[in-house]
């Protein structure tokens, strides 16, 4: 007897996302053009690739996502989503722009729009659930009002540890 579709568990998946900050306290956005959560605003992400690293996988997603260049810096967050059939758990990075001068975002790959967003306006966008808190203590951490994260303190890419 087959398996009825509604009690199947999708398999697990890692997906990674950068959050991209500017020098007028925007962060970079994109909306989702692909399930899951379609029409929502998110940030850059995407799903790790077979021999991939962790960072390198970030900032492809947000490459071909946004057009941007970004280096990738600390864990921020960690989160599982469990949604219209999918399953990931999703490692939230810090990323700093490479070139503060050509910071135009362009909606490119499986996202329908990609822009800056001022902070303050953040309640005006259809975020995906919990990122709004995920920003706002990012944010933090990129002014440096205190040190908080996972740290890849040797520059492997493969072990993250607290700062401190």
């Amino acid at each position: 007897m087959p398996a009825n579709p509604a009690t199947v568990c999708p398999v697990p998946a890692i997906g990674v996302a950068g959050i991209v900050f500017n020098n007028q306290k925007q962060v970079l956005l994109i909306q989702r053009n692909q399930p899951p959560a379609i029409g929502l605003w998110s940030i850059p992400g995407g799903k790790l690739e077979a021999g991939e690293s962790l960072r390198d996988a970030c900032r492809r997603e947000i490459k071909e996502e946004t057009g941007l260049d970004v280096e990738i810096q600390n864990i921020v967050a960690v989160v599982e989503r469990r949604v219209e059939a999918f399953h990931y758990v999703i490692i939230d990075y810090l990323a700093l722009l490479e070139d503060q001068e050509n910071i135009t975002p362009t909606a490119q790959s499986d996202v329908a729009n990609a822009k800056w967003v001022s902070l303050d306006y953040l309640v005006d966008y259809d975020l995906v659930p919990g990122l709004a808190d995920i920003i706002q203590r990012s944010y933090r951490l990129y002014t440096g009002d205190h040190l908080a994260g996972l740290y890849d303190i040797d520059s492997s890419g493969t072990d993250y540890i607290l700062a401190g």
